[in-house]
């Protein structure tokens, strides 16, 4: 058995100005900009139990969402089982694709998912 949950949204900016993106995000969401950190900023959605960063990359801007696990591969598994696919293994997690085209990644979750809010167990 595993458990896995939405953990949150990543805003991915193509371009050099990441922290006027960042300030954009911010304040779009209320949310206020942390410690910068390299490639990304993360926004403070601590009182959603969710994880939302403004993120630097080479692709075209996006939004994606991260779904967190005690098992990588067993979650990535049973989403192919619905459909989605594997493009790229990034370090410790999997970028993925829905049958629909959408991406998004599956994290390694940094605390314990057992009783927290949103997380399921699967078989």
């Amino acid at each position: 058995m595993h458990r896995s949950r939405l953990a949150g949204f990543i805003i991915d900016c193509r371009g050099d100005d990441l922290d006027a993106a960042a300030a954009f995000w911010s304040a779009a969401l209320g949310m206020a900009s942390r410690q910068p950190a390299a490639g990304y900023v993360p926004l403070d959605a601590s009182a959603r139990d969710l994880v939302v960063e403004v993120q630097r990359v080479a692709h075209e801007s996006r939004l994606h969402l991260d779904i967190e696990t005690d098992d990588v591969e067993a979650e990535a598994a049973r989403l192919e089982r619905l459909g989605a696919t594997r493009v790229q293994k990034v370090r410790t997690f999997w970028v993925m694709q829905s049958p629909t085209g959408q991406r998004f990644c599956i994290v390694r979750a940094g605390h314990e998912l057992a009783g927290r809010a949103g997380a399921n167990a699967w078989p």
